[in-house]
């Protein structure tokens, strides 16, 4: 099992730029592929960005791409989202994900992952 704890959301204007971070803790954090979501109220939890095991494949949603960068640090345990040029509409909170992978994939649904933080808000002001 793997406990995610994820840090720095916060507040900021629209063109603005904020960091994620998502610290893992328990089994080896490179046998696991990651993601980060998102969630509006009364909205499903939606993919943001994802990332296989060794950090060598990523993908994004429409959304966000060349906005949003997912990274990972295998060797300190952390993922990261960094976001830039922010809208409105990003304002979310924002979940970190995890699942064990053997191989070199990541995935794009909520419903595959398999171990979520609790979640960071991000708002984001016009």
């Amino acid at each position: 099992q793997v406990q995610l704890v994820e840090s720095g959301g916060g507040s900021v204007q629209a063109g603005g730029s904020l960091g994620l971070s998502c610290a893992a803790s328990g089994r080896t954090f490179s046998s696991y592929a990651m993601g980060w979501f998102r969630q509006d109220p009364g909205k499903e939890r939606a993919i943001v960005a994802t990332i296989n095991n060794i950090g060598d494949m990523t993908d994004y949603a429409d959304s966000v791409k060349g906005r949003f960068t997912i990274s990972r640090d295998n060797a300190k345990n952390i993922l990261y989202l960094q976001m830039n040029s922010l809208r409105p509409e990003d304002t979310a909170v924002y979940y970190c994900a995890a699942r064990y992978s053997a191989g070199r994939i990541y995935y794009t649904r909520a419903n595959d992952m398999r171990y979520w933080g609790k979640g960071t808000l991000v708002t984001v002001s016009s």
